[in-house]
């Protein structure tokens, strides 16, 4: 059975903090306590991927590190965990304690990763896995929707293993390369994007959005389809990522974690920490 840790233990060596770097965002938290072996996160803090703004997160982990600390970071953005890890090296060369980094790799999760090269399956679909694999409540494992600037639909199975899944250009992608790759579409505005997109759209904006907004509620429920025939049709679906509210209304019985990837880094921290 699975030990709860309170802050005051999870304190007592070293602060364990949290960074998801992603295409678009990057999401920071602090480890505050362990629950039913999954970590419980708190302090949270979002940053631009793109236009990283070095002050702000100084400033933020500054307030965090009050002791030795480790911050483990898992990343799919070259360019802005290099500047994360520049910002963290500073904070811990000038401040009273220091800061260890450990950059999160698939061996450091508890899941088999069932793929031709688990080196280059994306941490953060195997992070969204792992903590998915620690929630599922049947025994027929689970699938996993991530819907972020890439949206992608995996498979893990009872005994924790990833069979790997399908990737798709997300919303935003989409918009954006039927604006580039043509001289007269315009690149539709994430508002449209909404939950009932008009059908039909009776301008070019509008056509552009229901063909998005509607092609990718079409795809994500397919390769469920899809999924629930490979593994089972008991299997529990979970829904993550910041354009998840797309496909909600597909999924009654989705079980929505915004912080799924955050928490499967947390329980690799877990597992490295001794937590």
């Amino acid at each position: 059975m699975p030990v709860d840790v309170s802050e005051e233990e999870v304190n007592r060596t070293n602060k364990v903090l949290l960074a998801d770097v992603g295409n678009s965002r990057t999401k920071l938290a602090l480890v505050s306590g362990v629950s039913q072996g999954m970590p419980l996160l708190a302090r949270q803090y979002e940053l631009d991927s793109h236009n990283f703004n070095c002050k702000d997160f100084e400033n933020w982990l500054m307030g965090e590190v009050v002791c030795p600390t480790a911050f483990y970071i898992a990343s799919v953005c070259d360019s802005a965990v290099t500047q994360l890890e520049t910002a963290i090296s500073a904070v811990s060369k000038n401040g009273q304690f220091p800061v260890r980094v450990h950059r999160v790799d698939f061996s450091d999760l508890p899941l088999a990763v069932e793929t031709e090269q688990p080196s280059r399956v994306g941490i953060d679909r195997l992070a969204a896995a792992t903590a998915a694999s620690y929630l599922v409540s049947s025994k027929k494992g689970c699938i996993v929707i991530d819907c972020g600037t890439a949206v992608s639909v995996d498979m893990v199975t009872s005994d924790r293993q990833f069979l790997g899944g399908a990737i798709l250009p997300g919303p935003a992608l989409l918009a954006r390369s039927l604006a580039d790759g043509t001289s007269l579409l315009p690149e539709v505005s994430p508002a449209q994007y909404v939950a009932a997109p008009l059908m039909p759209g009776r301008s070019t904006s509008d056509a552009i959005a229901a063909g998005i907004g509607f092609g990718i509620r079409g795809a994500v429920s397919r390769l469920v389809d899809e999924a629930h025939r490979e593994i089972g049709s008991e299997a529990d679906v979970f829904l993550t990522g910041g354009w998840r509210w797309i496909v909600q209304d597909e999924f009654s019985n989705a079980q929505e974690f915004p912080e799924l990837v955050l928490s499967g880094i947390g329980i690799a921290a877990m597992r490295m920490s001794g937590l």
